[in-house]
């Protein structure tokens, strides 16, 4: 089969294809230096606590102790904030990632593994169900860029369906028939807010890629019908893939063990990503081992770290807000890199010159490195 990594858990290595590894800051905002930022996602974080203490304890129904294990992780969270904003947890810089972090962990503490499991596991299975229909509508576009135009707005439109977003949140929870296709009709039009796509497009009429390495985002519609569809096009261009999938659950995100079901079953349903996945062994599956939905360059899993550096990744795609906004907007590496997002927060939209669900879109071709 084509899992790879399951890292033990401590064992990290910064990648070998950040530009500069002491200069690479994978926080776009500094909370210590930005007041207005501060004042903004302190107050958001706290809103925020209440929701997840609310799925907490929506996830253990039939757990007696799990109200009150619920009150305690929002009451611990509420005074991480509070020492946090205060500036008493003595750190040099906050980014929007040490606040999911301690999110997460807390879950963890308080004994809530994964409280959108449910959740994902329905979603995976509607939209694994709906997979062959979406690869269809794909393969029947001629036109090479149309095609890879509308692979790019799948992963986008994907990018939607994140139960962290309070924007979203609000359209999930009244619209049971909010889909890919209306997610494709509500993300921003064309020009973007950041708009590289020309020049992937025009990557894409290039010799392809020797390997792929891309971090994924949200399960459900976000991989199925988003991620796996550019996937299974990379594979048909001879790109081997690298799927990276978080290990530790955030949110809806989807998890390693996820991720190994998951592409099980979209196998089924497609010959081109079947025989890459168990036969060709150009399809791998490795799980980084970070807590929360953000992503820091310097410490991943190791056995991921140098699967990047054996398999001569050329290409870094980078999908979801926390992954390719919160963190890694502005970071350089030594290759291609692809940051796809729909930004779901007002406020930071605003602060990237936007509306709510505008469309980051942002491919870089690799830099050289001088000495």
């Amino acid at each position: 089969m084509g899992t790879e990594g399951n890292p033990t858990p401590g064992r990290f290595s910064h990648c070998t294809l950040l530009a500069n590894v002491e200069a690479y800051n994978p926080d776009m905002l500094d909370l210590y230096q930005d007041p207005e930022a501060n004042r903004y996602w302190f107050a958001c974080f706290n809103d925020m606590v209440l929701k997840f203490e609310r799925q907490a304890m929506a996830s253990q129904l039939n757990d007696a102790s799990a109200v009150a294990r619920a009150e305690s992780f929002r009451e611990y969270c509420t005074g991480m904030l509070i020492q946090l904003q205060e500036g008493k947890r003595e750190t040099e810089s906050l980014g929007i990632r040490n606040l999911l972090e301690v999110i997460e962990s807390a879950l963890r503490k308080f004994g809530f593994d994964d409280p959108w499991k449910e959740q994902k596991t329905i979603e995976n299975k509607a939209s694994i169900g709906m997979l062959k229909h979406r690869l269809q509508q794909l393969d029947s576009i001629t036109c090479r860029r149309e095609k890879w135009t509308e692979i790019v707005r799948g992963v986008l439109a994907g990018n939607m369906f994140d139960w962290g977003a309070q924007a979203v949140t609000k359209i999930l929870e009244t619209n049971n028939g909010f889909g890919l296709q209306q997610a494709l009709d509500r993300i921003q039009k064309r020009p973007w807010l950041i708009d590289n796509l020309d020049g992937w497009l025009d990557r894409m009429e290039e010799p392809p890629h020797r390997c792929a390495a891309i971090f994924t985002d949200n399960a459900g519609i976000d991989f199925v019908l988003g991620i796996v569809p550019l996937v299974r096009e990379l594979l048909k261009r001879n790109t081997k893939v690298l799927l990276c999938a978080t290990i530790n659950p955030a949110i809806n995100d989807i998890t390693y063990s996820e991720l190994i079901r998951a592409i099980s079953d979209c196998c089924e349903e497609c010959d081109i990503l079947r025989n890459a996945y168990n036969k060709e062994r150009r399809l791998l599956l490795f799980g980084n081992d970070q807590i929360g939905p953000c992503l820091d360059f310097r410490i991943l899993s190791k056995d991921l770290a140098e699967a990047i550096e054996q398999n001569n990744v050329d290409l870094l795609i980078i999908v979801g807000m926390a992954r390719a906004l919160h963190t890694n907007l502005y970071a350089k590496f030594a290759c291609e890199t692809f940051k796809l997002a729909v930004v779901k927060n007002e406020w930071l939209a605003k602060r990237l010159g936007g509306e709510t669900f505008s469309v980051v879109c942002k491919y870089e071709r690799y830099l050289h490195i001088i000495g």
